[in-house]
């Protein structure tokens, strides 16, 4: 695989080329002027608006359908030599059948967007690799004679961090007032995701959600005595609970005992309204 990255490829976009280019396309001035309204309107840094005479705004609901207005040069050409590729933004996966392959396009490929697109590849976040090394949009692919797509490592990581931010217990918060923000994300990011065929990680995910959450409601009950009472009104053994609940083990071990197992079941998660991410692929 050849994965391209351009450097810098918003802040570069040059305004007057695009804007050639949107021309070809459409007519209606009303909209060429809004455009470039969207162009001109300049970076706020430090509570200062710095004008801004070429690139296009990072992040802003128009730069994806600009940019690939600005490198559909790009994909004619990749078309026209019959490449296999998936192109988005700024990024740029083209699949090949050899590593010798690979370095051949990559020369010729980043030549082309030199020369004849005015960009510049950065060469130290683009490489040409197996596919399973690499990422697209933070999915990537497993190895063997029929890859599967996978989520990437990276935004594994990414979620697992945000998922310990909306169900830290340091802000006061009730289990029903965590519940609804991280029902949220969860949602969009299974929305997100839902090309994945490695159902094992997403299922992996869910116990680890549903373990946090035993978790939290093993700190809210604070005493041992607690502890007890409430395992034994949730159907666990009194031998089974005053173990547990007198245990030296901390709230994140004894979130994966039997008797939590047993006084906060998998089901008691979707009562409260957690959404699943398991199943997407």
């Amino acid at each position: 695989m050849v994965d391209i990255d351009l450097e810098k490829f918003f802040d570069r976009v040059n305004h007057d080329r695009l804007m050639g280019r949107i021309m070809k396309r459409e007519n209606d001035n009303a909209l060429l002027k809004l455009i470039r309204a969207f162009l001109k309107a300049g970076v706020m840094e430090q509570g200062l608006v710095s004008p801004s005479d070429e690139g296009t705004p990072q992040g802003g609901p128009l730069s994806p359908l600009l940019s690939n207005l600005v490198l559909h040069e790009l994909d004619q050409e990749l078309q026209r030599r019959g490449h296999r590729f998936v192109h988005y933004a700024d990024y740029c996966n083209i699949y090949v059948r050899s590593e010798r392959a690979g370095h051949r396009v990559m020369q010729s490929i980043s030549d082309f967007i030199t020369r004849r697109l005015k960009l510049k590849v950065n060469t130290s976040k683009s490489a040409v690799a197996r596919p399973k090394q690499r990422k697209f949009l933070s999915f990537s692919f497993t190895g063997g004679k029929e890859p599967k797509r996978r989520i990437a490592p990276k935004a594994i990581l990414r979620f697992k961090e945000r998922i310990r931010e909306l169900t830290r217990r340091t802000q006061g918060r009730s289990l029903r007032q965590i519940i609804e923000p991280l029902s949220v994300y969860l949602r969009g990011w299974r929305g997100y995701f839902g090309f994945c065929q490695t159902p094992s990680i997403t299922r992996a995910l869910d116990e680890w959600i549903r373990r946090r959450l035993r978790c939290i409601v093993l700190k809210y009950w604070k005493t041992g005595r607690r502890r007890f009472a409430e395992l034994t009104k949730r159907a666990v053994g009194k031998s089974l609970a005053a173990r547990t609940a007198g245990s030296c083990h901390g709230p994140w071990w004894l979130s994966r005992s039997p008797a939590l197992s047993i006084a906060l079941p998998n089901r008691f998660c979707d009562w409260l309204g957690v959404e699943r991410v398991a199943g997407i692929g």
